[in-house]
């Protein structure tokens, strides 16, 4: 049932306005204030998903309250009522964030239009909150080890920067996680984030893909591309398995980040851009330096932040935690009964050599929750989790 605040000083408008809505449909709880102080008091304190303001008030104004609501819960859309001379005004808060304006006497069509329009809307906006939640939640960092700790303080301290981050560690650690909490924490979270994994790109199509290209710069050039630079403007990129990187490919990611400018290929036109790089590898980049396979220059500019997360094999402690986050999204992605395991389980796990790491724990606690009993036990891991 949505919840609606009228807020009115005068009575006789106030009541026909609670009277509209309370009759239009059962499906609308409607409580009312006198003025904007109370009106305010009372959205601090429930939580309403509209409101229906007067602009001219005492005590309080209907900008004042504008103002203020937008501070305590800027999700709740705010429809003006104005009267004639307040026009000007009613158009004024729409740039300050209202929703609407009514003008008095209300016109029952226009109210209720209005009204609909407005909860639609806070549906939607509840309903992009949540997907967005949800989304967050897919690469959620889990564990409470030392090392895990460390790599979420160095986050935490460097997500609100543009400072370029290199992170390292063993494949199916979770280097992927890193990238996504570092762009999800910063300034840049509202804009995109545009991964490219550099070793799934043959080395003849990285330039392009990264640049993007102009008609007939090749021969399946049909047509003007912009690249994964161009997609990730006022955002992040992150450059996964950088170390599988051509040379010359990595000559022109060096001159992006240098000067803020990349070329498609075929072009000689400058575009700027304004893109946060985010860098990972599963090799030694000093020894591919060494072996002249990547540019130091662009190590030097990619590791101004480095992060390495460690193997889960020097991250023991952690796997009960993992086990039962694993289990807990397993079941709502197959619609499921969430499973438990044994103590005893938990400690096999613990014992075993993960060179898979986390990708290869998630594999393990998926074949366990679907071949084990109801709750998996130490029989259950050793039949069903051996390699």
């Amino acid at each position: 049932m949505a919840k609606i605040l009228v807020i009115e000083d005068e009575a006789a408008i106030r009541r026909v306005l609670v009277k509209i809505l309370s009759e239009e449909s059962d499906k609308y709880e409607v409580d009312e204030a006198e003025d904007g102080l109370i009106g305010v008091d009372k959205i601090k304190k429930d939580d309403f998903d509209l409101v229906l303001c007067d602009i001219k008030m005492p005590k309080m104004d209907g900008v004042e309250v504008l103002e203020a609501v937008k501070k305590l819960k800027p999700e709740i859309p705010i429809v003006m009522i104005s009267g004639h001379g307040d026009l000007d005004t009613a158009v004024n808060t729409m740039r300050l964030g209202a929703f609407d304006y009514i003008s008095k006497p209300p016109d029952l069509n226009r109210l209720l239009n209005t009204v609909r329009n407005a909860l639609d809307k806070k549906e939607l906006v509840v309903e992009n909150t949540l997907l967005k939640r949800k989304v967050s939640k897919n690469y959620e960092m889990i564990g409470e080890s030392e090392a895990i700790s460390k790599i979420k303080n160095i986050i935490e301290k460097v997500a609100h920067t543009d400072a370029r981050v290199l992170v390292t560690g063993p494949n199916g650690t979770g280097k992927e996680l890193v990238a996504h909490w570092l762009h999800q924490k910063s300034e840049r979270a509202k804009g995109p984030m545009i991964e490219v994994n550099c070793a799934a790109i043959p080395s003849e199509l990285i330039e392009s893909e990264l640049f993007g290209h102009v008609k007939g710069a090749f021969t399946s050039a049909n047509k003007d591309r912009a690249g994964k630079f161009e997609a990730a403007n006022g955002g992040t990129i992150f450059l996964d398995e950088i170390g599988d990187m051509s040379l010359s490919a990595q000559a022109k990611v060096l001159r992006a980040l240098q000067e803020n400018k990349i070329q498609r290929v075929g072009s000689d036109k400058d575009i700027k851009v304004n893109v946060r790089v985010i860098a990972a590898t599963n090799k030694n980049l000093k020894k591919e330096i060494e072996d002249g396979k990547f540019r130091e220059d662009l190590y030097h500019r990619l590791a101004v932040i480095l992060i390495e997360v460690p193997a889960l094999n020097e991250r023991r402690d952690d796997i009960p935690l993992l086990v039962n986050y694993f289990c807990n999204k397993i079941a709502s992605e197959q619609g499921t009964t969430v499973k438990t395991f044994t103590e005893k389980a938990i400690k096999l796990l613990q014992e075993y050599d993960w060179t898979g790491n986390i990708r290869e724990l998630r594999n393990v606690v998926e074949r366990l929750i679907i071949l084990g009993g109801k709750e998996v036990n130490e029989e259950d891991v050793k039949l069903f989790a051996s390699k």
